[in-house]
């Protein structure tokens, strides 16, 4: 059935009240897919943007052997249902492997692999890791030295894994055996880490047989992984997926393009695989279909010469879509897609942050792809919303709430507890429920305030903190974050990591980090803080001192503010909070003067504000002359603008 709008939606969930009530595990839902075809390909890999007409590439059969394989692995070491491996890896066929045989014998805990050592230890120690699978210290060892020190800096060494098993990533290319075919120790691999075992990733799995699981398949309301999300302090928040809420949000993505999930499509991955939107929108939902997933190289877009060869590799394998971030998307607009038959390109997804409406309009109009702008988070799986395939596509809007989902607006006091339902068109916050609700944070003291409890309601709704508004037809537009996520090129920042990392310097009292607009970005962290009484260090100087501390002291690069700010007071509420609105305006304010300067524009009037329907807006009056020129140069942000002619 084809959804091209709200109604088509509600006829579908009254045709069919419940597509999940024959579904079980994640594996189940693969295998199903190869019964499709198994000769088909199931995934195709390049280790280089060089190499892409020579993949690694595996059948459905082949596919599936090697995820029983490493189940019966992950079982013969130990793993039980509720035992975790955690997985520190890059894009790499090993890496759907190990989550998906993971989930099958216990709890798959994707951690992100540019995290430093101690944050990757606290992560692992919070999980109770079992078990680790990374790569290999060669080529580079920059992920190996990182668990290396996690591993050496372990607080209770009675709660250390059991063992580390390492892939070798150079198998991959072209000329080298696959899957698990080659039975001999990688080269130079040694033998301990921290003091813990080290096994050969593929010669471990090609001890194990592949026709069949020998432990019984997972259920659909066993914990199938483990996801970090942004949190309330430095440390990302531990978020529980069931296979239920895996496998349900596959089927409702699917039934939001059925002409794309099918048979002989194939999707491309280059976003991160501890990502919920590469693991599952292009990887289980793709396997659960029986298409084909062709995932990139290990760095995903960072890798050098990919932008240049994108259009030569989407040509090439007969891409049909591929999920990015906005900086992703500015990028491929540089790379030429002239000379390359792009006819098998139907949809270009984007759903990690906000797309500028110019950025999105460009796109399209130079590849002629559509663009889908969606919207989700980890506690909603993955996917809670998203412009129809086959229906109006609203720019600016985040689409209409997937099948089987129930999703709207709602207006709650400072607590958190539930006031009314908001009107049409009225701000609110977003709350959602449906098989696709997360089972909650591994830390229960941290579900306090994630949940929203409606009188007269069996179930609780997901508080999604962030700040939308819904339309007449079932749109949903973004306004705000209520929650203070600033997204960088799609990586969640925690503003408490940065603050909390000040609150430790002797010259700071008071820090607050907030989003600056960013036009290839979305936005970037930038710092504002108020100097503790005392402090005599001149205001430039500590600007630069505490900037390098920060780039010394915070774990993820990406949370490094671009600026550092030293005000006299930061702006309070009556009760005594950070008023971080008023930051942001500030912030808004500065852009817009800095690219009318660029331009060489006066402005004869800049307000902004926080509108009551579009979030932050920006009001400007400049002379006519110059009218175009600013709206052309602010068209790359995501702030709304009303741009007069004096």
């Amino acid at each position: 059935m084809t959804i091209s709008d709200l109604a088509s939606i509600e006829a579908l969930e009254q045709q069919n009240p419940d597509p999940f009530k024959d579904l079980t595990s994640t594996y189940a839902m693969i295998e199903a897919g190869a019964a499709i075809n198994p000769g088909a390909p199931a995934l195709s890999f390049f280790v280089t943007a060089e190499t892409y007409q020579q993949p690694a590439s595996w059948s459905y059969g082949e596919w599936l052997s090697d995820i029983r394989k490493t189940g019966n692995l992950f079982r013969r070491l130990g793993i039980e249902r509720t035992d975790v491996i955690a997985y520190v890896l890059p894009n790499l066929p090993e890496t759907h492997i190990t989550i998906w045989a993971g989930e099958t014998a216990g709890i798959v805990f994707a951690v992100n692999s540019l995290l430093e050592g101690d944050s990757m230890r606290q992560l692992m120690e919070n999980a109770k890791t079992k078990w680790i699978v990374t790569l290999a210290p060669t080529p580079n060892p920059e992920i190996w030295n990182r668990v290396e020190q996690a591993l050496s800096d372990w607080s209770d060494p009675s709660t250390k894994p059991q063992g580390v098993l390492a892939v070798d990533a150079l198998r991959h290319l072209p000329g080298a055996p696959k899957g698990s075919g080659r039975n001999e120790r990688t080269a130079g691999l040694p033998d301990t880490i921290a003091g813990l075992p080290v096994l050969d990733f593929h010669v471990e799995i090609s001890k194990e047989s592949g026709d069949a699981l020998e432990f019984e398949q997972p259920k659909s309301g066993d914990i199938a992984s483990y996801f970090c999300t942004g949190g309330t302090t430095g440390l990302p928040k531990i978020a529980q997926h069931t296979h239920r809420n895996e496998t349900a949000n596959v089927l409702q993505l699917a039934a939001m393009a059925p002409k794309l999930m099918q048979p002989g499509k194939t999707l491309l991955t280059c976003l991160p695989l501890f990502h919920v939107n590469a693991q599952l929108g292009t990887g289980l939902a793709v396997f659960a279909c029986g298409a084909h997933a062709l995932l990139g190289p290990p760095a995903g877009y960072r890798t050098p010469g990919l932008m240049e060869n994108f259009w030569a590799i989407c040509a090439h394998h007969k891409v049909a879509s591929f999920s990015g971030v906005p900086t992703a998307f500015a990028g491929l607009l540089q790379a030429p897609t002239q000379g390359h038959d792009l006819s098998s390109l139907m949809y270009a997804i984007c759903g990690a942050a906000p797309m500028p409406v110019e950025l999105l309009n460009k796109f399209e109009a130079a590849t002629g792809m559509k663009v889908l702008e969606g919207y989700g988070l980890t506690e909603s799986t993955t996917v809670a919303s998203i412009c129809p395939a086959d229906g109006e596509q609203r720019v600016g809007s985040i689409g209409i709430r997937i099948p089987w989902e129930s999703l709207k607006t709602v207006i709650v006091d400072d607590e958190g507890n539930y006031l009314r339902d908001t009107e049409t068109d009225e701000v609110g916050v977003i709350v959602l429920k449906g098989p696709n609700k997360f089972a909650g944070y591994l830390d229960e003291h941290q579900n306090k305030g994630a949940w929203v409890v409606i009188p007269g309601d069996d179930d609780t709704w997901l508080n999604t903190g962030d700040l939308g508004r819904i339309d007449a037809d079932g749109y949903i537009w973004l306004t705000g974050r209520k929650k203070e996520l600033i997204i960088r090129g799609g990586h969640n920042i925690d503003p408490k990591m940065v603050e909390e990392c000040l609150a430790a310097h002797s010259d700071v009292a008071l820090a607050a980090a907030v989003g600056r607009p960013d036009s290839h970005a979305g936005e970037v962290p930038v710092v504002y803080v108020q100097c503790s009484e005392g402090s005599n260090t001149e205001r430039g100087e500590l600007e630069a001192a505490l900037m390098d501390y920060l780039k010394n002291n915070l774990s993820e690069r990406a949370a490094v503010p671009k600026f550092v700010h030293v005000i006299d007071a930061l702006p309070m509420t009556a009760v005594g909070k950070t008023f971080k609105p008023a930051l942001v305006i500030q912030e808004i304010d500065s852009v817009v003067r800095e690219e009318a300067a660029k331009q060489g524009i006066a402005l004869l009037d800049l307000q902004v504000e926080q509108h009551n329907k579009l979030g932050m807006l920006a009001s400007i009056t400049v002379e006519a002359a110059d009218l175009e020129r600013l709206q052309q140069a602010l068209a790359l942000y995501t702030f709304k603008t009303e741009i007069k002619a004096r």
